[in-house]
């Protein structure tokens, strides 16, 4: 990094998850681009190396780790990796998010329940847990998570299990503010209603031009992320909710999710 890109992150060393596309993606660019070194993370590569090359081509710093979240050793292997390279983590941002087809707790099977719970929120708390012990010892870190209004807005647009899964995050985060804060570390929730990202081609009614043309788009949300990070560390932002400014009619989305996954004849 060149003293002209030099930033109010200099020095620190950050964790993306889901950084591969959407709010990942931009948030990395952005905390790159405030001179952090970078290390984002995705299950799958080519991806993961097309954002690396992109904030290294503006100057940045950025690498590349395939992890698997809902493999729990992945996790793990996530942060000791990056401690292992950069020795510390400034900046943990939980951003990778998976949904389910199944939308009505009336129809959502098992299997799909245990996915979205282990990326959403088994992952989540097993990779903070991960990098706690290196920010306590260094005197103090940030968390951020992106959870979604889900959490505290449930129904069939977000779903039963991922909204589930957010309020449980939400709640983690609020265990962490609670307990670690003493000791140097701040935990943030942010909290987004509908944005366009890949996340929206899984569900069952996938949004169209028109419908996603009203959302926030995933630069904003990653706005609101490098707002917490860049923050003086005396100050803490516990919870952001964003929304769009204007409304969409979500008729056809909800009565589309309602039957989502149902058995042929149900009512």
């Amino acid at each position: 990094m060149s003293a002209a890109m030099a930033g109010r992150l200099e020095g620190k060393v950050a964790i993306v998850t889901g950084g591969g596309s959407g709010i990942g993606k931009e948030t990395a660019r952005l905390l790159a681009r405030e001179g952090a070194q970078v290390v984002i993370a995705g299950r799958r590569k080519e991806p993961l190396d097309k954002v690396v090359a992109e904030i290294e081509k503006a100057g940045g710093r950025c690498a590349a780790h395939v992890a698997d979240l809902t493999r729990m050793d992945d996790a793990v292997g996530l942060a000791q990796a990056t401690i292992d390279r950069f020795t510390q983590v400034d900046i943990l941002v939980n951003n990778a998010g998976f949904s389910s087809k199944a939308r009505n707790v009336r129809w959502i099977q098992q299997d799909e329940w245990d996915r979205v719970m282990a990326v959403n929120l088994t992952g989540v708390y097993r990779l903070t847990q991960a990098v706690l012990p290196n920010m306590i010892e260094r005197g103090g870190g940030t968390v951020v998570t992106v959870s979604s209004f889900a959490a505290v807005n449930p129904g069939l647009i977000g779903g039963v299990v991922y909204g589930a899964a957010k309020a449980g995050v939400v709640n983690l985060m609020g265990h962490i503010h609670n307990v670690l804060r003493d000791k140097g570390i701040r935990a943030t929730s942010i909290l987004p209603a509908e944005v366009d990202t890949p996340i929206l081609d899984n569900r069952p009614h996938n949004p169209d031009a028109a419908a996603r043309a009203t959302m926030m788009q995933a630069e904003d949300v990653a706005e609101a992320i490098l707002l917490c990070c860049t923050l003086p560390m005396r100050t803490v932002i516990q919870e952001i909710v964003i929304h769009p400014t204007r409304t969409r009619d979500m008729t056809r989305d909800i009565a589309v999710a309602r039957d989502a996954g149902a058995p042929p004849g149900a009512r």
